[in-house]
């Protein structure tokens, strides 16, 4: 029978103990896609660092979405059961554009006895989510195709998703 590491002795949910690990250097990759359409790619205008963002009442859609992602990613001990809490030392969320699609790409690390995986899908996630939230104005016609872990460093092993 397989052994599953979040359940203890009693088969209960239980935070793995994660006191005897090394504390290495960790870090994770994910992207979100998002399918906005062309009712939404009309209203993208030069705007901020990224070089574009679509404007909005409620303002700018990429840089809302950045910082949502952020506190997200930082909050994931709240949001998933059983994850430890982390310290990040980065996030980086990046929003750029392809055809249609809005491409969301959420980088974290820390210094850690645990991955921060989660973090990274989360950060994604919530990004992605923003968007949505902040377009429906124009359709709801949107679509939130992937969210994917991309890499991961630290740890037993590395992962790295062919693109």
């Amino acid at each position: 029978m397989a052994s599953f590491t979040h359940l203890n002795a009693d088969n209960n949910p239980a935070m793995v103990d994660v006191g005897g690990k090394t504390v290495t250097r960790r870090t994770a990759r994910a992207r979100s896609v998002v399918a906005l359409g062309p009712d939404i790619m009309q209203h993208l205008v030069p705007s901020g660092p990224t070089g574009q963002d679509i404007a909005t009442k409620k303002g700018p859609v990429f840089q809302t979405a950045i910082i949502a992602g952020t506190m997200a990613a930082k909050r994931t001990d709240d949001l998933i059961p059983l994850c430890h809490s982390l310290g990040l030392d980065n996030c980086q969320i990046t929003v750029t554009t392809e055809g249609t699609d809005a491409i969301i790409e959420c980088l974290v690390s820390t210094e850690g006895k645990t991955g921060v995986e989660m973090e990274a899908l989360v950060g994604a996630s919530v990004a992605a989510l923003t968007i949505y939230d902040m377009c429906k104005a124009f359709s709801h016609d949107i679509v939130i195709r992937e969210t994917k872990l991309m890499e991961k460093t630290g740890g037993k092993r590395h992962f790295l998703r062919d693109e």
